[in-house]
């Protein structure tokens, strides 16, 4: 038996390791630019939520976009709790399709679904911030860093009931899990966890700029699985999880993801003020040294005072 999923996705491959389109018009969504960055925690339980990239004071940012109330407004993943209730428990089918989870058949997981169940909150991706739209070339690249917590993450695409699932994050591989995400996308997919408790999601976004420049941001997601975990242990968990390459400068300054010009500028002009000192040293003993040579040579051909010769 398999999860009851609606053929909701439509996926595509693009120049990442994977790639999702979402042309549904059942997800189909339009963002106001002027949509508001909401300030102060919140915990979203139902209802609609995206993660994606938004401009913040010139600042390329990973927000999250809050649909579960009349006015949409963005949110800072650092103040947000997304919480994933025992209605979210679900049964690994004897499958060998679903053999990527890791999980043996019959266990109960919890299931943030790519369909929407009302009593679960429902958590996607955009790419529809109309600012980023203008900016970027053809799309973003989301890429998974790091998961803690007390079981493993696996976040994957199915399109339809008989199609094979897409896996696109699993936190039991160490490596960093990049897909594509093409501008004005919006896209859903099934979030699985194999154990309550709280667990932080490292996440990056990178994007080439039509301007030719790129940009690049990191973002905690914050989740508190199952009825039991404790709200207040969620939102004070800290993590010890690669923050990738932080934050991307202002406009105008924008780097290659990964690298700090400030940083790697000062480590070269160090190692080359070093060489250089070393050099000019080397340069020097060998002068002293010829010298020295020279002086001892003119020495030995000269006559002795006594004038015997050597």
């Amino acid at each position: 038996m398999r999860w009851a999923l609606a053929t909701l996705i439509v996926f595509s491959v693009a120049p990442n390791p994977a790639a999702a389109k979402e042309p549904t018009p059942g997800l189909s969504q339009s963002i106001a630019a002027d949509q508001p960055l909401a300030t102060g925690r919140a915990m979203l339980a139902a209802g609609h939520v995206d993660i994606g990239p938004r401009y913040v004071d010139d600042r390329w940012a990973l927000l999250i976009h809050d649909g579960t109330q009349a006015k949409p407004v963005w949110r800072d993943p650092d103040e947000t709790l997304l919480r994933v209730s025992d209605a979210a428990l679900q049964t690994v089918p004897d499958d060998p399709a679903y053999a990527f989870l890791g999980v043996d058949a019959g266990k109960r997981v919890y299931v943030v679904p790519q369909t929407q169940n009302q009593d679960v909150v429902w958590l996607g991706w955009n790419t529809q911030d109309p600012r980023v739209m203008q900016t970027i070339d053809r799309g973003v690249t989301l890429t998974l860093l790091g998961v803690q917590g007390p079981g493993t993450l696996t976040t994957y695409l199915q399109s339809g009931n008989f199609a094979a699932p897409q896996p696109l994050w699993r936190s039991a591989d160490p490596a960093a899990q990049p897909f594509w995400a093409e501008v004005n996308t919006h896209t859903h997919a099934n979030w699985v966890f194999t154990e309550p408790g709280v667990y932080l999601i490292a996440v990056q976004v990178s994007a080439d700029l039509i301007s030719g420049e790129k940009a690049s941001a990191t973002g905690t997601l914050r989740f508190a699985v199952g009825d039991a975990t404790s709200t207040d242990e969620a939102l004070a968990a800290t993590a010890d999880l690669p923050t990738a390459h932080g934050q991307a400068p202002p406009d105008g300054d924008r780097t290659e993801p990964g690298a700090s010009t400030d940083g790697a500028n000062s480590q070269l002009l160090v190692v080359l003020s070093g060489a250089a000192i070393l050099l000019a040293a080397g340069l020097v003993f060998l002068l002293l040294r010829g010298h020295g040579a020279r002086r001892r040579a003119e020495q030995e051909r000269r006559p002795s005072p006594s004038g015997d010769q050597p």
